[in-house]
């Protein structure tokens, strides 16, 4: 059912993640709200995956999207706050033993030898709140937000044509034989889109792995200060080898590290601590048709077999393990079409690695900045103008970010550049993320109107 306003259009947001309700929002937010109806091929709105974090400048963008996502996303967030000064994004140790030279050490500086498994350094994050939340619990706070009479559910795309009778709207065509028809479709179906199949093309479409693979699983956080020490399960520490490595951080408010399965970690209350491990490793190709599989926990530790014991009995502590292939997309030449009007958002855009940690934050902004534009949309034609600013606003920032996430991951996993040069690996690891917490939004914000007013 589509709520009754005075806007002369009325929009269709394909699919129910993180992305989708944040612009719905958005668009329901405004002094003049925009008709929406979100449909969502799934019976109920849910997220696949565990652990997502966002940096201060993405959760200031939700307070101004609103108020309340921000509220919602602080309660159940960890490490909403951070106790050091200036707050740390990552401790990065060396604990792949065959980077260590013949007395045992990767890393002399300054007259300090450093073993495997010791700091090496700390990349700073920025001041402000930020943190973890486990996906689905943040998901349950958006819904919150939105009105019941919005959202279809198993409502599965399978095309979008343009109708018959002159508007140039778009015809929604479902896997049940339904169709509905809405002015405009905003695609926010991910990585797996339809919607950009619909712009792009198959071919230009289809995910590409990245070529690096991860082990995820929660452990008890009583049993991870066991494993890593109290010290190390306060914060987000990063364990680097050649080919891979692996990130420990909490991701809600009290008590597990990641090793058990996702569907009981879904029912888990927010008052508990988890402790998130994921375990990186690298593979020429992927060849399963599954992305993600199930593992053996031998199979797993023997991927880290030359490791330091910390991270084989992390590994060690993960139960249920599995598999969780890493795809990303190739550079959209553009992200919207007029005929029939589609416009591509989030992962269905621009899909990330996760190795800079910005993928959901690049989201928030292409919902920010496109929900601005079309509420100074008065009419019909001013939307494709609206598609138009957008793409040409976000669309270089945000596949900067899937270049760079690429990149990252292979910094992380000692195969950059720098090589065996640990001091070169510091300068990038902690000055590559500028770009991305220091900007300013604003100005794409006023540049984009400029473009829209053209």
């Amino acid at each position: 059912m589509i709520t009754t306003i005075s806007k002369p259009f009325n929009i269709a947001i394909v699919g129910g993640g993180i992305s989708g309700l944040i612009l719905a929002i958005a668009l329901l937010n405004h002094e003049t709200p925009i008709s929406i109806t979100i449909y969502e091929s799934a019976a109920q709105f849910g997220e696949i995956g565990a652990g997502v974090g966002f940096e201060p400048c993405f959760v200031r963008l939700m307070d101004r999207i609103s108020p309340k996502i921000r509220e919602g996303y602080l309660r159940c967030c960890s490490n909403s706050g951070s106790n050091a000064d200036p707050p740390i994004w990552q401790n990065v140790r060396i604990s792949d033993c065959g980077r260590a030279d013949n007395e045992g050490f990767v890393w002399r500086r300054n007259g300090t030898n450093i073993r495997p498994d010791e700091a090496l350094f700390t990349i700073p994050a920025r001041k402000g709140e930020r943190g973890g939340v486990h996906r689905a619990h943040f998901l349950d706070e958006l819904v919150k937000l939105l009105p019941p009479d919005i959202h279809q559910f198993r409502k599965k795309l399978v095309n979008v044509t343009e109708a018959s009778d002159g508007s140039g709207d778009a015809v929604l065509h479902f896997a049940d034989g339904t169709t509905a028809q809405h002015t405009a479709v905003i695609g926010c179906d991910g990585i797996k889109s339809k919607t950009r199949e619909l712009v792009l093309g198959k071919e230009a479409a289809r995910p590409v792995f990245s070529g690096k693979y991860a082990y995820r699983g929660l452990i008890a956080m009583e049993k991870a200060v066991d494993v890593v020490g109290e010290e190390q399960t306060k914060s987000s520490q990063m364990y680097c080898g050649y080919k891979g490595h692996v990130l420990t951080f909490p991701i809600a408010n009290g008590s597990i590290m990641n090793g058990m399965d996702y569907s009981t970690l879904s029912q888990c209350k927010y008052a508990l601590i988890w402790f998130l491990v994921v375990a990186f490793n690298s593979k020429d190709e992927w060849t399963d048709p599954e992305w993600v599989v199930k593992t053996s926990r031998e199979a797993m530790i023997q991927d880290f077999a030359n490791w330091t014991p910390t991270v084989q009995a992390i590994m060690t502590n993960m139960k249920n393990p599995d598999i969780w292939a890493l795809f990303n997309h190739n550079p959209a030449h553009t992200f919207y079409q007029a005929r029939p009007r589609i416009c591509l958002l989030g992962d269905a855009a621009h899909a990330s690695t996760p190795h800079q940690g910005a993928g959901a934050g690049m989201c928030i902004e292409d919902c920010y900045i496109l929900s601005e534009l079309l509420a100074e949309v008065r009419s019909v034609e001013g939307l494709e103008k609206a598609f138009r600013a957008y793409d040409e606003v976000r669309r270089p920032r945000a596949l900067k970010l899937v270049e760079t996430s690429r990149e990252a991951g292979m910094l992380w996993d000692l195969e950059g550049p720098e090589g065996k040069d640990l001091e070169a690996f510091e300068r990038n690891a902690c000055g590559r993320m500028g770009w991305l917490w220091d900007h300013d939004i604003n100005v794409d914000l006023e540049r984009a109107r400029v473009l829209l007013q053209a």
